[in-house]
């Protein structure tokens, strides 16, 4: 019986095996702006809800959740593919988000986060004075 090596094979089980070890799984997240809010979508799929922590620590947005496998004691495992165990991602947000009024909902394994913009970062018109009108107090920057 001859045995063939297949270098591909080889990799896939070692980066399995890797993957499988790893205290942290991917949480992959679309994030896009609309209008004067941020939506940050999360895939977390077969989530327990009570699992999932969103939090807001000065400029860092976190969100953790885990899952678990069911008990099956005794039984032989055919397959195992999907992953169990604690999954974390860390955003860092600027000065001109409204951390207060961030909303999160967890529906049909999407964890979506709606993070509004403060006022002061709101897109606005500025006004544009005509003549020698200066504001008190910049007087020098009309000479």
């Amino acid at each position: 019986m001859s045995m063939s090596f297949d270098p591909f094979t080889e990799m896939e089980r070692i980066a399995n095996s890797v993957t499988q070890r790893s205290p942290m799984r991917a949480m992959p997240v679309d994030l896009y702006r609309d209008n004067n809010a941020y939506v940050l979508n999360a895939d977390l799929p077969g989530m327990d809800p009570g699992s999932i922590d969103v939090d807001v620590d000065g400029q860092i947005l976190t969100i953790r959740a885990n899952r678990t496998t069911a008990r099956t004691d005794g039984v032989k495992w055919l397959a195992k593919e999907r992953p169990a165990g604690s999954y974390l991602r860390q955003f860092s947000i600027g000065e001109g988000v409204d951390t207060t009024a961030i909303s999160a909902n967890y529906e049909n394994g999407v964890l979506s986060l709606i993070i509004p913009m403060s006022e002061k970062a709101k897109p606005r018109k500025i006004e544009v004075q005509t003549g020698m009108s200066v504001p008190d107090g910049h007087k020098e920057l009309a000479t």
